[in-house]
């Protein structure tokens, strides 16, 4: 198939070459013309195992190419809408400018006939809106959710647990999009469900679906809460109550809170939304998720100061600035709130991470001192906190690190470490919850 996607940032990028790779001859577009030429060239703008590989092999093997006009894309049947929604400066909604500006750029140059699928995650009624559009242009729209992970986009768009097809009520339209949908996951669909929906289901599904990821993560830390004050362990509780299966063990563990761009303006979007649909009591719940959310990072901060009897003129190094292993995104990077905290308390602060410097470059204005390894963030310090699990911090040698720090005090962030074994090398440990 020819297909062309629209925006070529983490999802749009990955998507393009994962297209590319099981056959397909993919057009990728973006009006940021250095993305562009980065991308073409085979270099990867971000941090995703197993996508420069593909990059360059898709790249080589002429099935994917990158540009700027979206001319290029008129031969293409299927057209995926893969821009951002980041939060509204001035609300929580999301801000839909980028998917409105990519559509209309991308009607003057569809075939007719062709169908416009959405990725982006948007709020509930967008597609509706967008429908009448891609009509009058000659076009067939449907919504076709993304449910990638950072760390594992390449492995979730090639074997994915599920395809959600959101499809017009015109049933001419709805054929036209089924079929051609079906042509391009083809190589997926022998090994995973397909679920074909009405429009507002499908667009409902990316957000709800994180909803729950951030309740059940800001829950478990609710409790880790109650654990510290009661002296209970909450890695232990976790554990136990995992094994429920109508609970299960996934995203129970404590620590300083998700991040990212997904979770946090995920859950504001969807009560924004709720509330103009005029049932926002229904979510308000979601502020509590939010706040308990955001309280994590200042109880790291208030430990930390217990830990050291206060922050003025301590040094601490902070591990980790993505907001998950495997990555260098760092917005709302729990790390770096707590980093901010930590200084505006007295204290200085180092952060390293092994990916995320070129993002903490682009991004600025950041908390505490970059620097590139952990021996040159630990030396002097009065206070470790792990903010990120990346395996190398997890293997770290804790008799190694005593020799170069000033006090030995480590808040583990992310109860990834072993406490046995920095409590031996003669290390205070706390964690998130734990005796």
């Amino acid at each position: 198939m020819k297909l062309s996607v629209i925006g070529v940032g983490y999802l749009g990028a990955v998507h393009a070459a994962t297209m590319a790779s099981v056959g397909h001859d993919v057009v990728a577009v973006d009006s940021d013309e250095g993305r562009v030429a980065a991308l073409a060239s085979g270099t990867a703008p971000f941090v995703e195992p197993g996508f420069d590989g593909l990059l360059r092999q898709t790249l080589d093997s002429g099935r994917l190419h990158f540009t700027a006009d979206y001319r290029d894309v008129a031969e293409a049947g299927l057209h995926f809408i893969a821009v951002g929604t980041p939060q509204r400066p001035d609300s929580h909604a999301a801000d839909l400018t980028h998917v409105y500006a990519a559509v209309g750029s991308l009607l003057p140059h569809i075939r007719p006939g062709a169908v416009v699928a959405g990725k982006s995650t948007v709020p509930v009624g967008t597609a509706s809106d967008l429908e009448g559009r891609v009509v009058r242009a000659g076009g067939v729209l449907a919504w076709n959710p993304e449910f990638l992970r950072e760390g594992f986009a390449v492995r979730d768009t090639l074997k994915p647990d599920r395809i959600v097809y959101g499809l017009s009520a015109d049933a001419g339209r709805a054929g036209v999009a089924l079929a051609r949908l079906d042509e391009c996951y083809a190589p997926m669909l022998s090994s995973c469900p397909r679920l074909i929906m009405d429009f507002a289901t499908a667009e409902l599904i990316k957000v709800a679906a994180n909803a729950f990821l951030a309740t059940k993560i800001s829950f478990i830390n609710a409790v880790s809460q109650v654990c510290d004050a009661a002296g209970a362990d909450v890695t232990l509780l976790a554990e136990a109550i995992g094994l429920d299966e109508r609970i299960g063990r996934r995203f129970l563990r404590a620590g300083v809170g998700f991040g990212g761009g997904c979770l946090p303006k995920d859950i504001r979007a969807f009560r924004d939304r709720a509330a103009d649909l005029g049932v926002g009591e229904a979510l308000d719940f979601l502020a509590d998720v939010d706040a308990v959310n955001d309280s994590q990072r200042t109880r790291a901060v208030r430990t930390v100061r217990d830990l050291l009897g206060g922050l003025a003129g301590r040094r601490i190094a902070v591990l980790g600035a993505a907001f998950k292993p495997d990555s260098d995104d760092v917005r709302t990077s729990p790390g770096l709130l707590i980093a901010a905290e930590l200084e505006a308390g007295g204290a200085s602060v180092a952060v390293t991470d092994p990916a995320a410097g070129p993002a903490l470059e682009a991004h600025g204005g950041h908390a505490g001192e970059f620097v590139a390894g952990v021996q040159d963030a630990v030396v002097g310090a009065d206070a470790v906190l792990l903010a990120t699990e990346w395996e190398e911090y997890r293997r770290l040698d804790p008799a190694q690190l005593a020799g170069l720090v000033r006090r030995r005090v480590v808040f583990d962030g992310r109860n990834a470490l072993d406490p046995a074994r920095w409590k031996a090398a003669g290390w205070t440990y706390r964690g998130v919850g734990r005796r």
